[in-house]
Formats: structure tokens, sequence, C-alpha cells
């Protein structure tokens, strides 16, 4: 099932990246705004701002590197993703010496912090209950990755329901905190006090 998750997810968003290039609609976002904001609230994970390694799980054509580097965090990058032509795409638009890009990660290596920005959203037609084992298997994965902590959002629930889409997955926040906090550790954060229709969960070790 898990596979099948993936090759849908990997079509969509190759899809995406082909027809909107090098931008917020290349990775199914709607504005340059709003993928900072997202950022913002992710990297709230991250105590010191200096010299600590990253995994952006799910990068894109790595649109957080460049919001790191505009944000005066000083990182070693690892930008991954399951499609090729997103990594393709990273390469081009990223000149830092420092950034590795993959999208195949070895089961042994560890990050400071690992961020998912949108990688929960879009479940097309996979069902409810399979979508959330496909985002509690991944999110035992980011914990495994990450040695200080992860962090990761989703649509919430609470949207307005006439701005709602069939294949996007919308989830309830306190049963993701409820799931983190038991399975990964006692300091979880659920940030839900900006303007857009998700939530932001910070995982710190």
């Amino acid at each position: 099932m898990a596979d099948n998750i993936l090759d849908s997810v990997n079509n969509y968003y190759t899809e995406k990246i082909k027809e909107h290039g090098v931008s917020p609609r290349g990775v199914d976002w709607n504005s340059t705004e709003s993928q900072e904001l997202r950022f913002e609230q992710l990297c709230k994970v991250i105590n010191d701002k200096n010299s600590f390694s990253i995994l952006d799980y799910g990068c894109g054509y790595g649109a957080l590197l460049q919001y790191l580097n505009k944000s005066g965090y000083n990182s070693s990058y690892y930008g991954f993703d399951i499609s090729d032509e997103m990594i393709a795409q990273a390469k081009k638009s990223n000149g830092n010496d420092n950034a590795v890009w993959t999208t195949k990660l070895a089961s042994e290596e560890t990050f400071d912090y690992t961020i998912a920005s949108g990688i929960f959203n879009v479940r097309l037609g996979t069902n409810d209950a399979d979508w959330t084992n496909y985002i509690q298997e991944t999110l035992t994965t980011l914990n495994k990755y990450s040695k200080k902590g992860f962090s990761f959002n989703m649509l919430t629930s609470y949207s307005d329901k006439e701005y709602m889409r069939d294949y996007l997955f919308y989830a309830n926040p306190a049963y993701f905190f409820d799931f983190c906090k038991k399975k990964f550790s006692k300091y979880v954060a659920v940030l839900h006090d900006y303007p857009l229709y998700e939530f932001t969960i910070l995982v710190r070790k």
C-alpha cells in the first residue's frame, strides 16, 4: 500500500513541477508568502541558528534552503525527495555547495533536525484509514532520522467546509499531537495560531 501511495504522490508532484516550474505552484502552494510563513513555523523546532544538520524531507525544489539562507541559519542541508524531477530542479536552482540532494536515504543516517512541509496533504484517492497509517509510518521514519527534533505540518480539520477538497487530507491536530506525545517525546507542541488552513507540530527530543 505504501508503495502505491508513494507512486501516486510522486506522479502528482512531478507533473506539478513540470507544469509550473520552480515556484510555489510547482510544489502545490499558493504563494511565496504562505510558503515562508510555513517555514517560519516549522523552523521553531531549531534551538540554535548555528551549525546544525537538517534533513528537508520532501524538499521539492529546495525552497526551505533558500529560506534558511535568507533568515541567517547556518546549516548543513540535506534535501530528499522521491521525485527525480524535483531533485533535478533543486540542483539547478540552488548554487549552495554545502547542500546535498538525493532521492534515496540510507536507513542509518541521522540529522540534528528533520522538517517535512506539505507531504501529508495530497492523499488523492487513498482512504482516511490507509492515509493515516501512511502518515504514522512516515512520522516514525522522521523520528528515526532526527537526533534533536523534527517538525511537520498538515491541513487542519478545522478548515472552512466550503474550501475543503476531496483529494486533500484534513487532519485532527489533537490526534497527531497525542500520537507524537505517546510515540516519540514528552516535548511536543502544536502551532495553530497563524493564518493558514493548517497546523504545525514540533517534536523535540
